[in-house]
């Protein structure tokens, strides 16, 4: 009984007119984005102020742009391969679910150069002040997987063990929330104890914390995230996510020891 209370019923629909519906992960989307643009012009008024508040809201429509195209391909060529080359009129078919965050990541980085190199900036002066909000949209989007019911936990015995509505009776790990506390907010706190040390003057320490940061919290989080069906576990029991992961982490260990070179 405690376990069929503690997972409400939640609606995917925020809204519907019509045939029209509005759900609540599209949401999550938006307003994620619209919080981490208005905390990013907040960011670039901070010294070393090398970006102003014109070219946040210019790069508002290349992020989105990013994210979408991005998260559609990296689900498209890392999850889905097969299924999209047998039907690749389903890659345009969004709203039937199915987006990556690594592909999201990848196409926001592509926006963060070709925008940098067009306004004559440094990649990291723009890379900084994103990484540091990205966290935002993360926390909403791993809240939107639980009110879908999605992406759920493993098989758990913990006491605040769920049972999701598409993962039968077994009772799970809520693993959204998990991710939705590493990705979200942790991340968020260590990146703006960052900001408020002043990192924002070491071009690409807040890009390489962030890419670390989440690159551990993500392997952390998928110990209790049940893999994709379609894929299941890889070779010595990974799962892709945690695969996509570490070319992530080192990533962001490059630019941390990058950035710290630089600075001496």
């Amino acid at each position: 009984m405690l376990a069929a209370l503690s997972f409400p019923s939640f609606d995917p629909i925020a809204v519907s007119i019509g045939p029209f519906a509005i759900r609540w992960y599209a949401l999550a989307y938006i307003a994620g984005i619209l919080l981490a643009w208005r905390y990013c012009r907040r960011l670039a008024a901070r010294p070393p102020e090398q970006l102003s508040a014109q070219a946040v809201d210019d790069f508002l429509f290349w992020a989105t742009i990013g994210i979408v195209i991005g998260g559609r391909l990296g689900y498209v060529l890392f999850y889905k391969p097969g299924f999209y080359l047998a039907n690749p009129l389903e890659i345009v078919f969004i709203w039937r679910g199915g987006m990556s965050y690594h592909g999201g990541m990848l196409g926001v980085a592509a926006a963060i150069l070709f925008f940098a190199r067009n306004q004559k900036v440094h990649f990291t002066v723009l890379s900084d002040v994103v990484a540091a909000a990205t966290p935002i949209g993360l926390f909403l989007g791993r809240v939107a997987n639980f009110v879908n019911g999605e992406l759920f936990g493993r098989p758990a015995d913990v006491p605040w063990a769920m049972a999701f509505p598409m993962g039968g009776p077994v009772l799970r790990h809520p693993s959204q929330l998990y991710e939705a506390g590493l990705e979200g907010i942790a991340l968020f706190i260590v990146l703006y104890i960052m900001v408020r040390r002043g990192a924002l003057r070491t071009g690409g320490l807040l890009t390489g914390a962030f890419l670390s940061g989440y690159a551990i919290a993500r392997l952390i989080a998928e110990m209790f995230r049940e893999p994709d069906l379609h894929i299941g576990y890889l070779v010595g029991g990974v799962t892709m996510g945690q695969i996509l992961s570490i070319p992530m982490l080192l990533a962001g260990i490059g630019f941390i020891v990058w950035a710290r070179r630089v600075r001496r």
